[in-house]
């Protein structure tokens, strides 16, 4: 089964997140697909620049509660993109929930139309949006993050685009995607990689330094019994028992 799907025009490769039945949620499967066609996009001097969206009306769910990916193989996933020699561009027309956003903030630039919501959902179900911090902590504003973090609230494109989770938001995302992927077609690729490596240094020293500490979290929030109890709640459609 592809979960990935791929096209190319004029040196711009899509990658769409390809499991609308399971909201694009971020699988074992999902995750080595995408590593694969990245890499695939990164290798070849055919390309460009990556545009990373998605089919349905999910951008990703967060993390697959029936098959969770490996910690750890997030972590490598997102700085993959973060590293990746080309500029990689997120292209979002529905929701983003916990896991979703770290694929999002860990591409450069961001798009997303008005009909995108977006919610750190982790606290819900007893985790704690660990991983994922790695690209969005050096990129987001960080009082905007302590409240959502911290309530799982459901926010708007707009307030994605003023926290800087997105680049802009707008009533249709390929008009906004329009002018920034001609401005990459018009740019040479040897200055795009370097200009990218300097963007990101920041961003690669916050994974360097914090990504075992992080993976390690991770892994200890999701076999506890408070991720248990909110991820059974939140299969069966009830709240947890901490609710009040």
């Amino acid at each position: 089964m592809t979960l990935i799907g791929r096209s190319r025009t004029r040196g711009v490769e899509t990658l769409s997140l390809d499991a609308p039945e399971r909201r694009n949620a971020l699988s074992a499967a999902l995750v080595g697909g995408l590593a694969a066609a990245l890499t695939d996009a990164g290798k070849d001097p055919g390309v460009r620049a990556v545009v990373l969206t998605h089919t349905g009306n999910t951008f990703s769910a967060g993390a697959d509660l029936k098959d969770p990916p490996d910690p750890a193989a997030l972590v490598a996933l997102l700085r993959q993109i973060v590293e990746l020699p080309k500029p990689v561009v997120a292209r979002v027309t529905g929701h983003v929930r916990a896991g979703g956003l770290g694929l999002l903030a860990a591409c450069d630039i961001g798009v997303a139309s008005r009909t995108a919501t977006f919610a750190f959902t982790e606290v819900r179900i007893g985790v704690a949006p660990a991983v994922i911090s790695l690209p969005l902590l050096p990129r987001t504003d960080p009082r905007a993050l302590t409240r959502y973090y911290l309530t799982g609230e459901r926010f708007d494109a707009d307030e994605a685009a003023r926290i800087g989770l997105v680049t802009a938001a707008g009533d249709d995302a390929d008009d906004t995607l329009e002018p920034i992927l001609d401005g990459v077609r018009r740019s040479a690729p040897e200055a795009l990689a370097e200009t990218k490596r300097l963007l990101t240094a920041k961003v690669l020293e916050t994974f360097d330094r914090d990504a075992d500490t992080l993976t390690a979290l991770s892994a200890r929030l999701f076999a506890s019994a408070s991720a248990r109890e909110g991820m059974t709640a939140f299969l069966e459609r009830r709240d947890p028992e901490w609710a009040v």
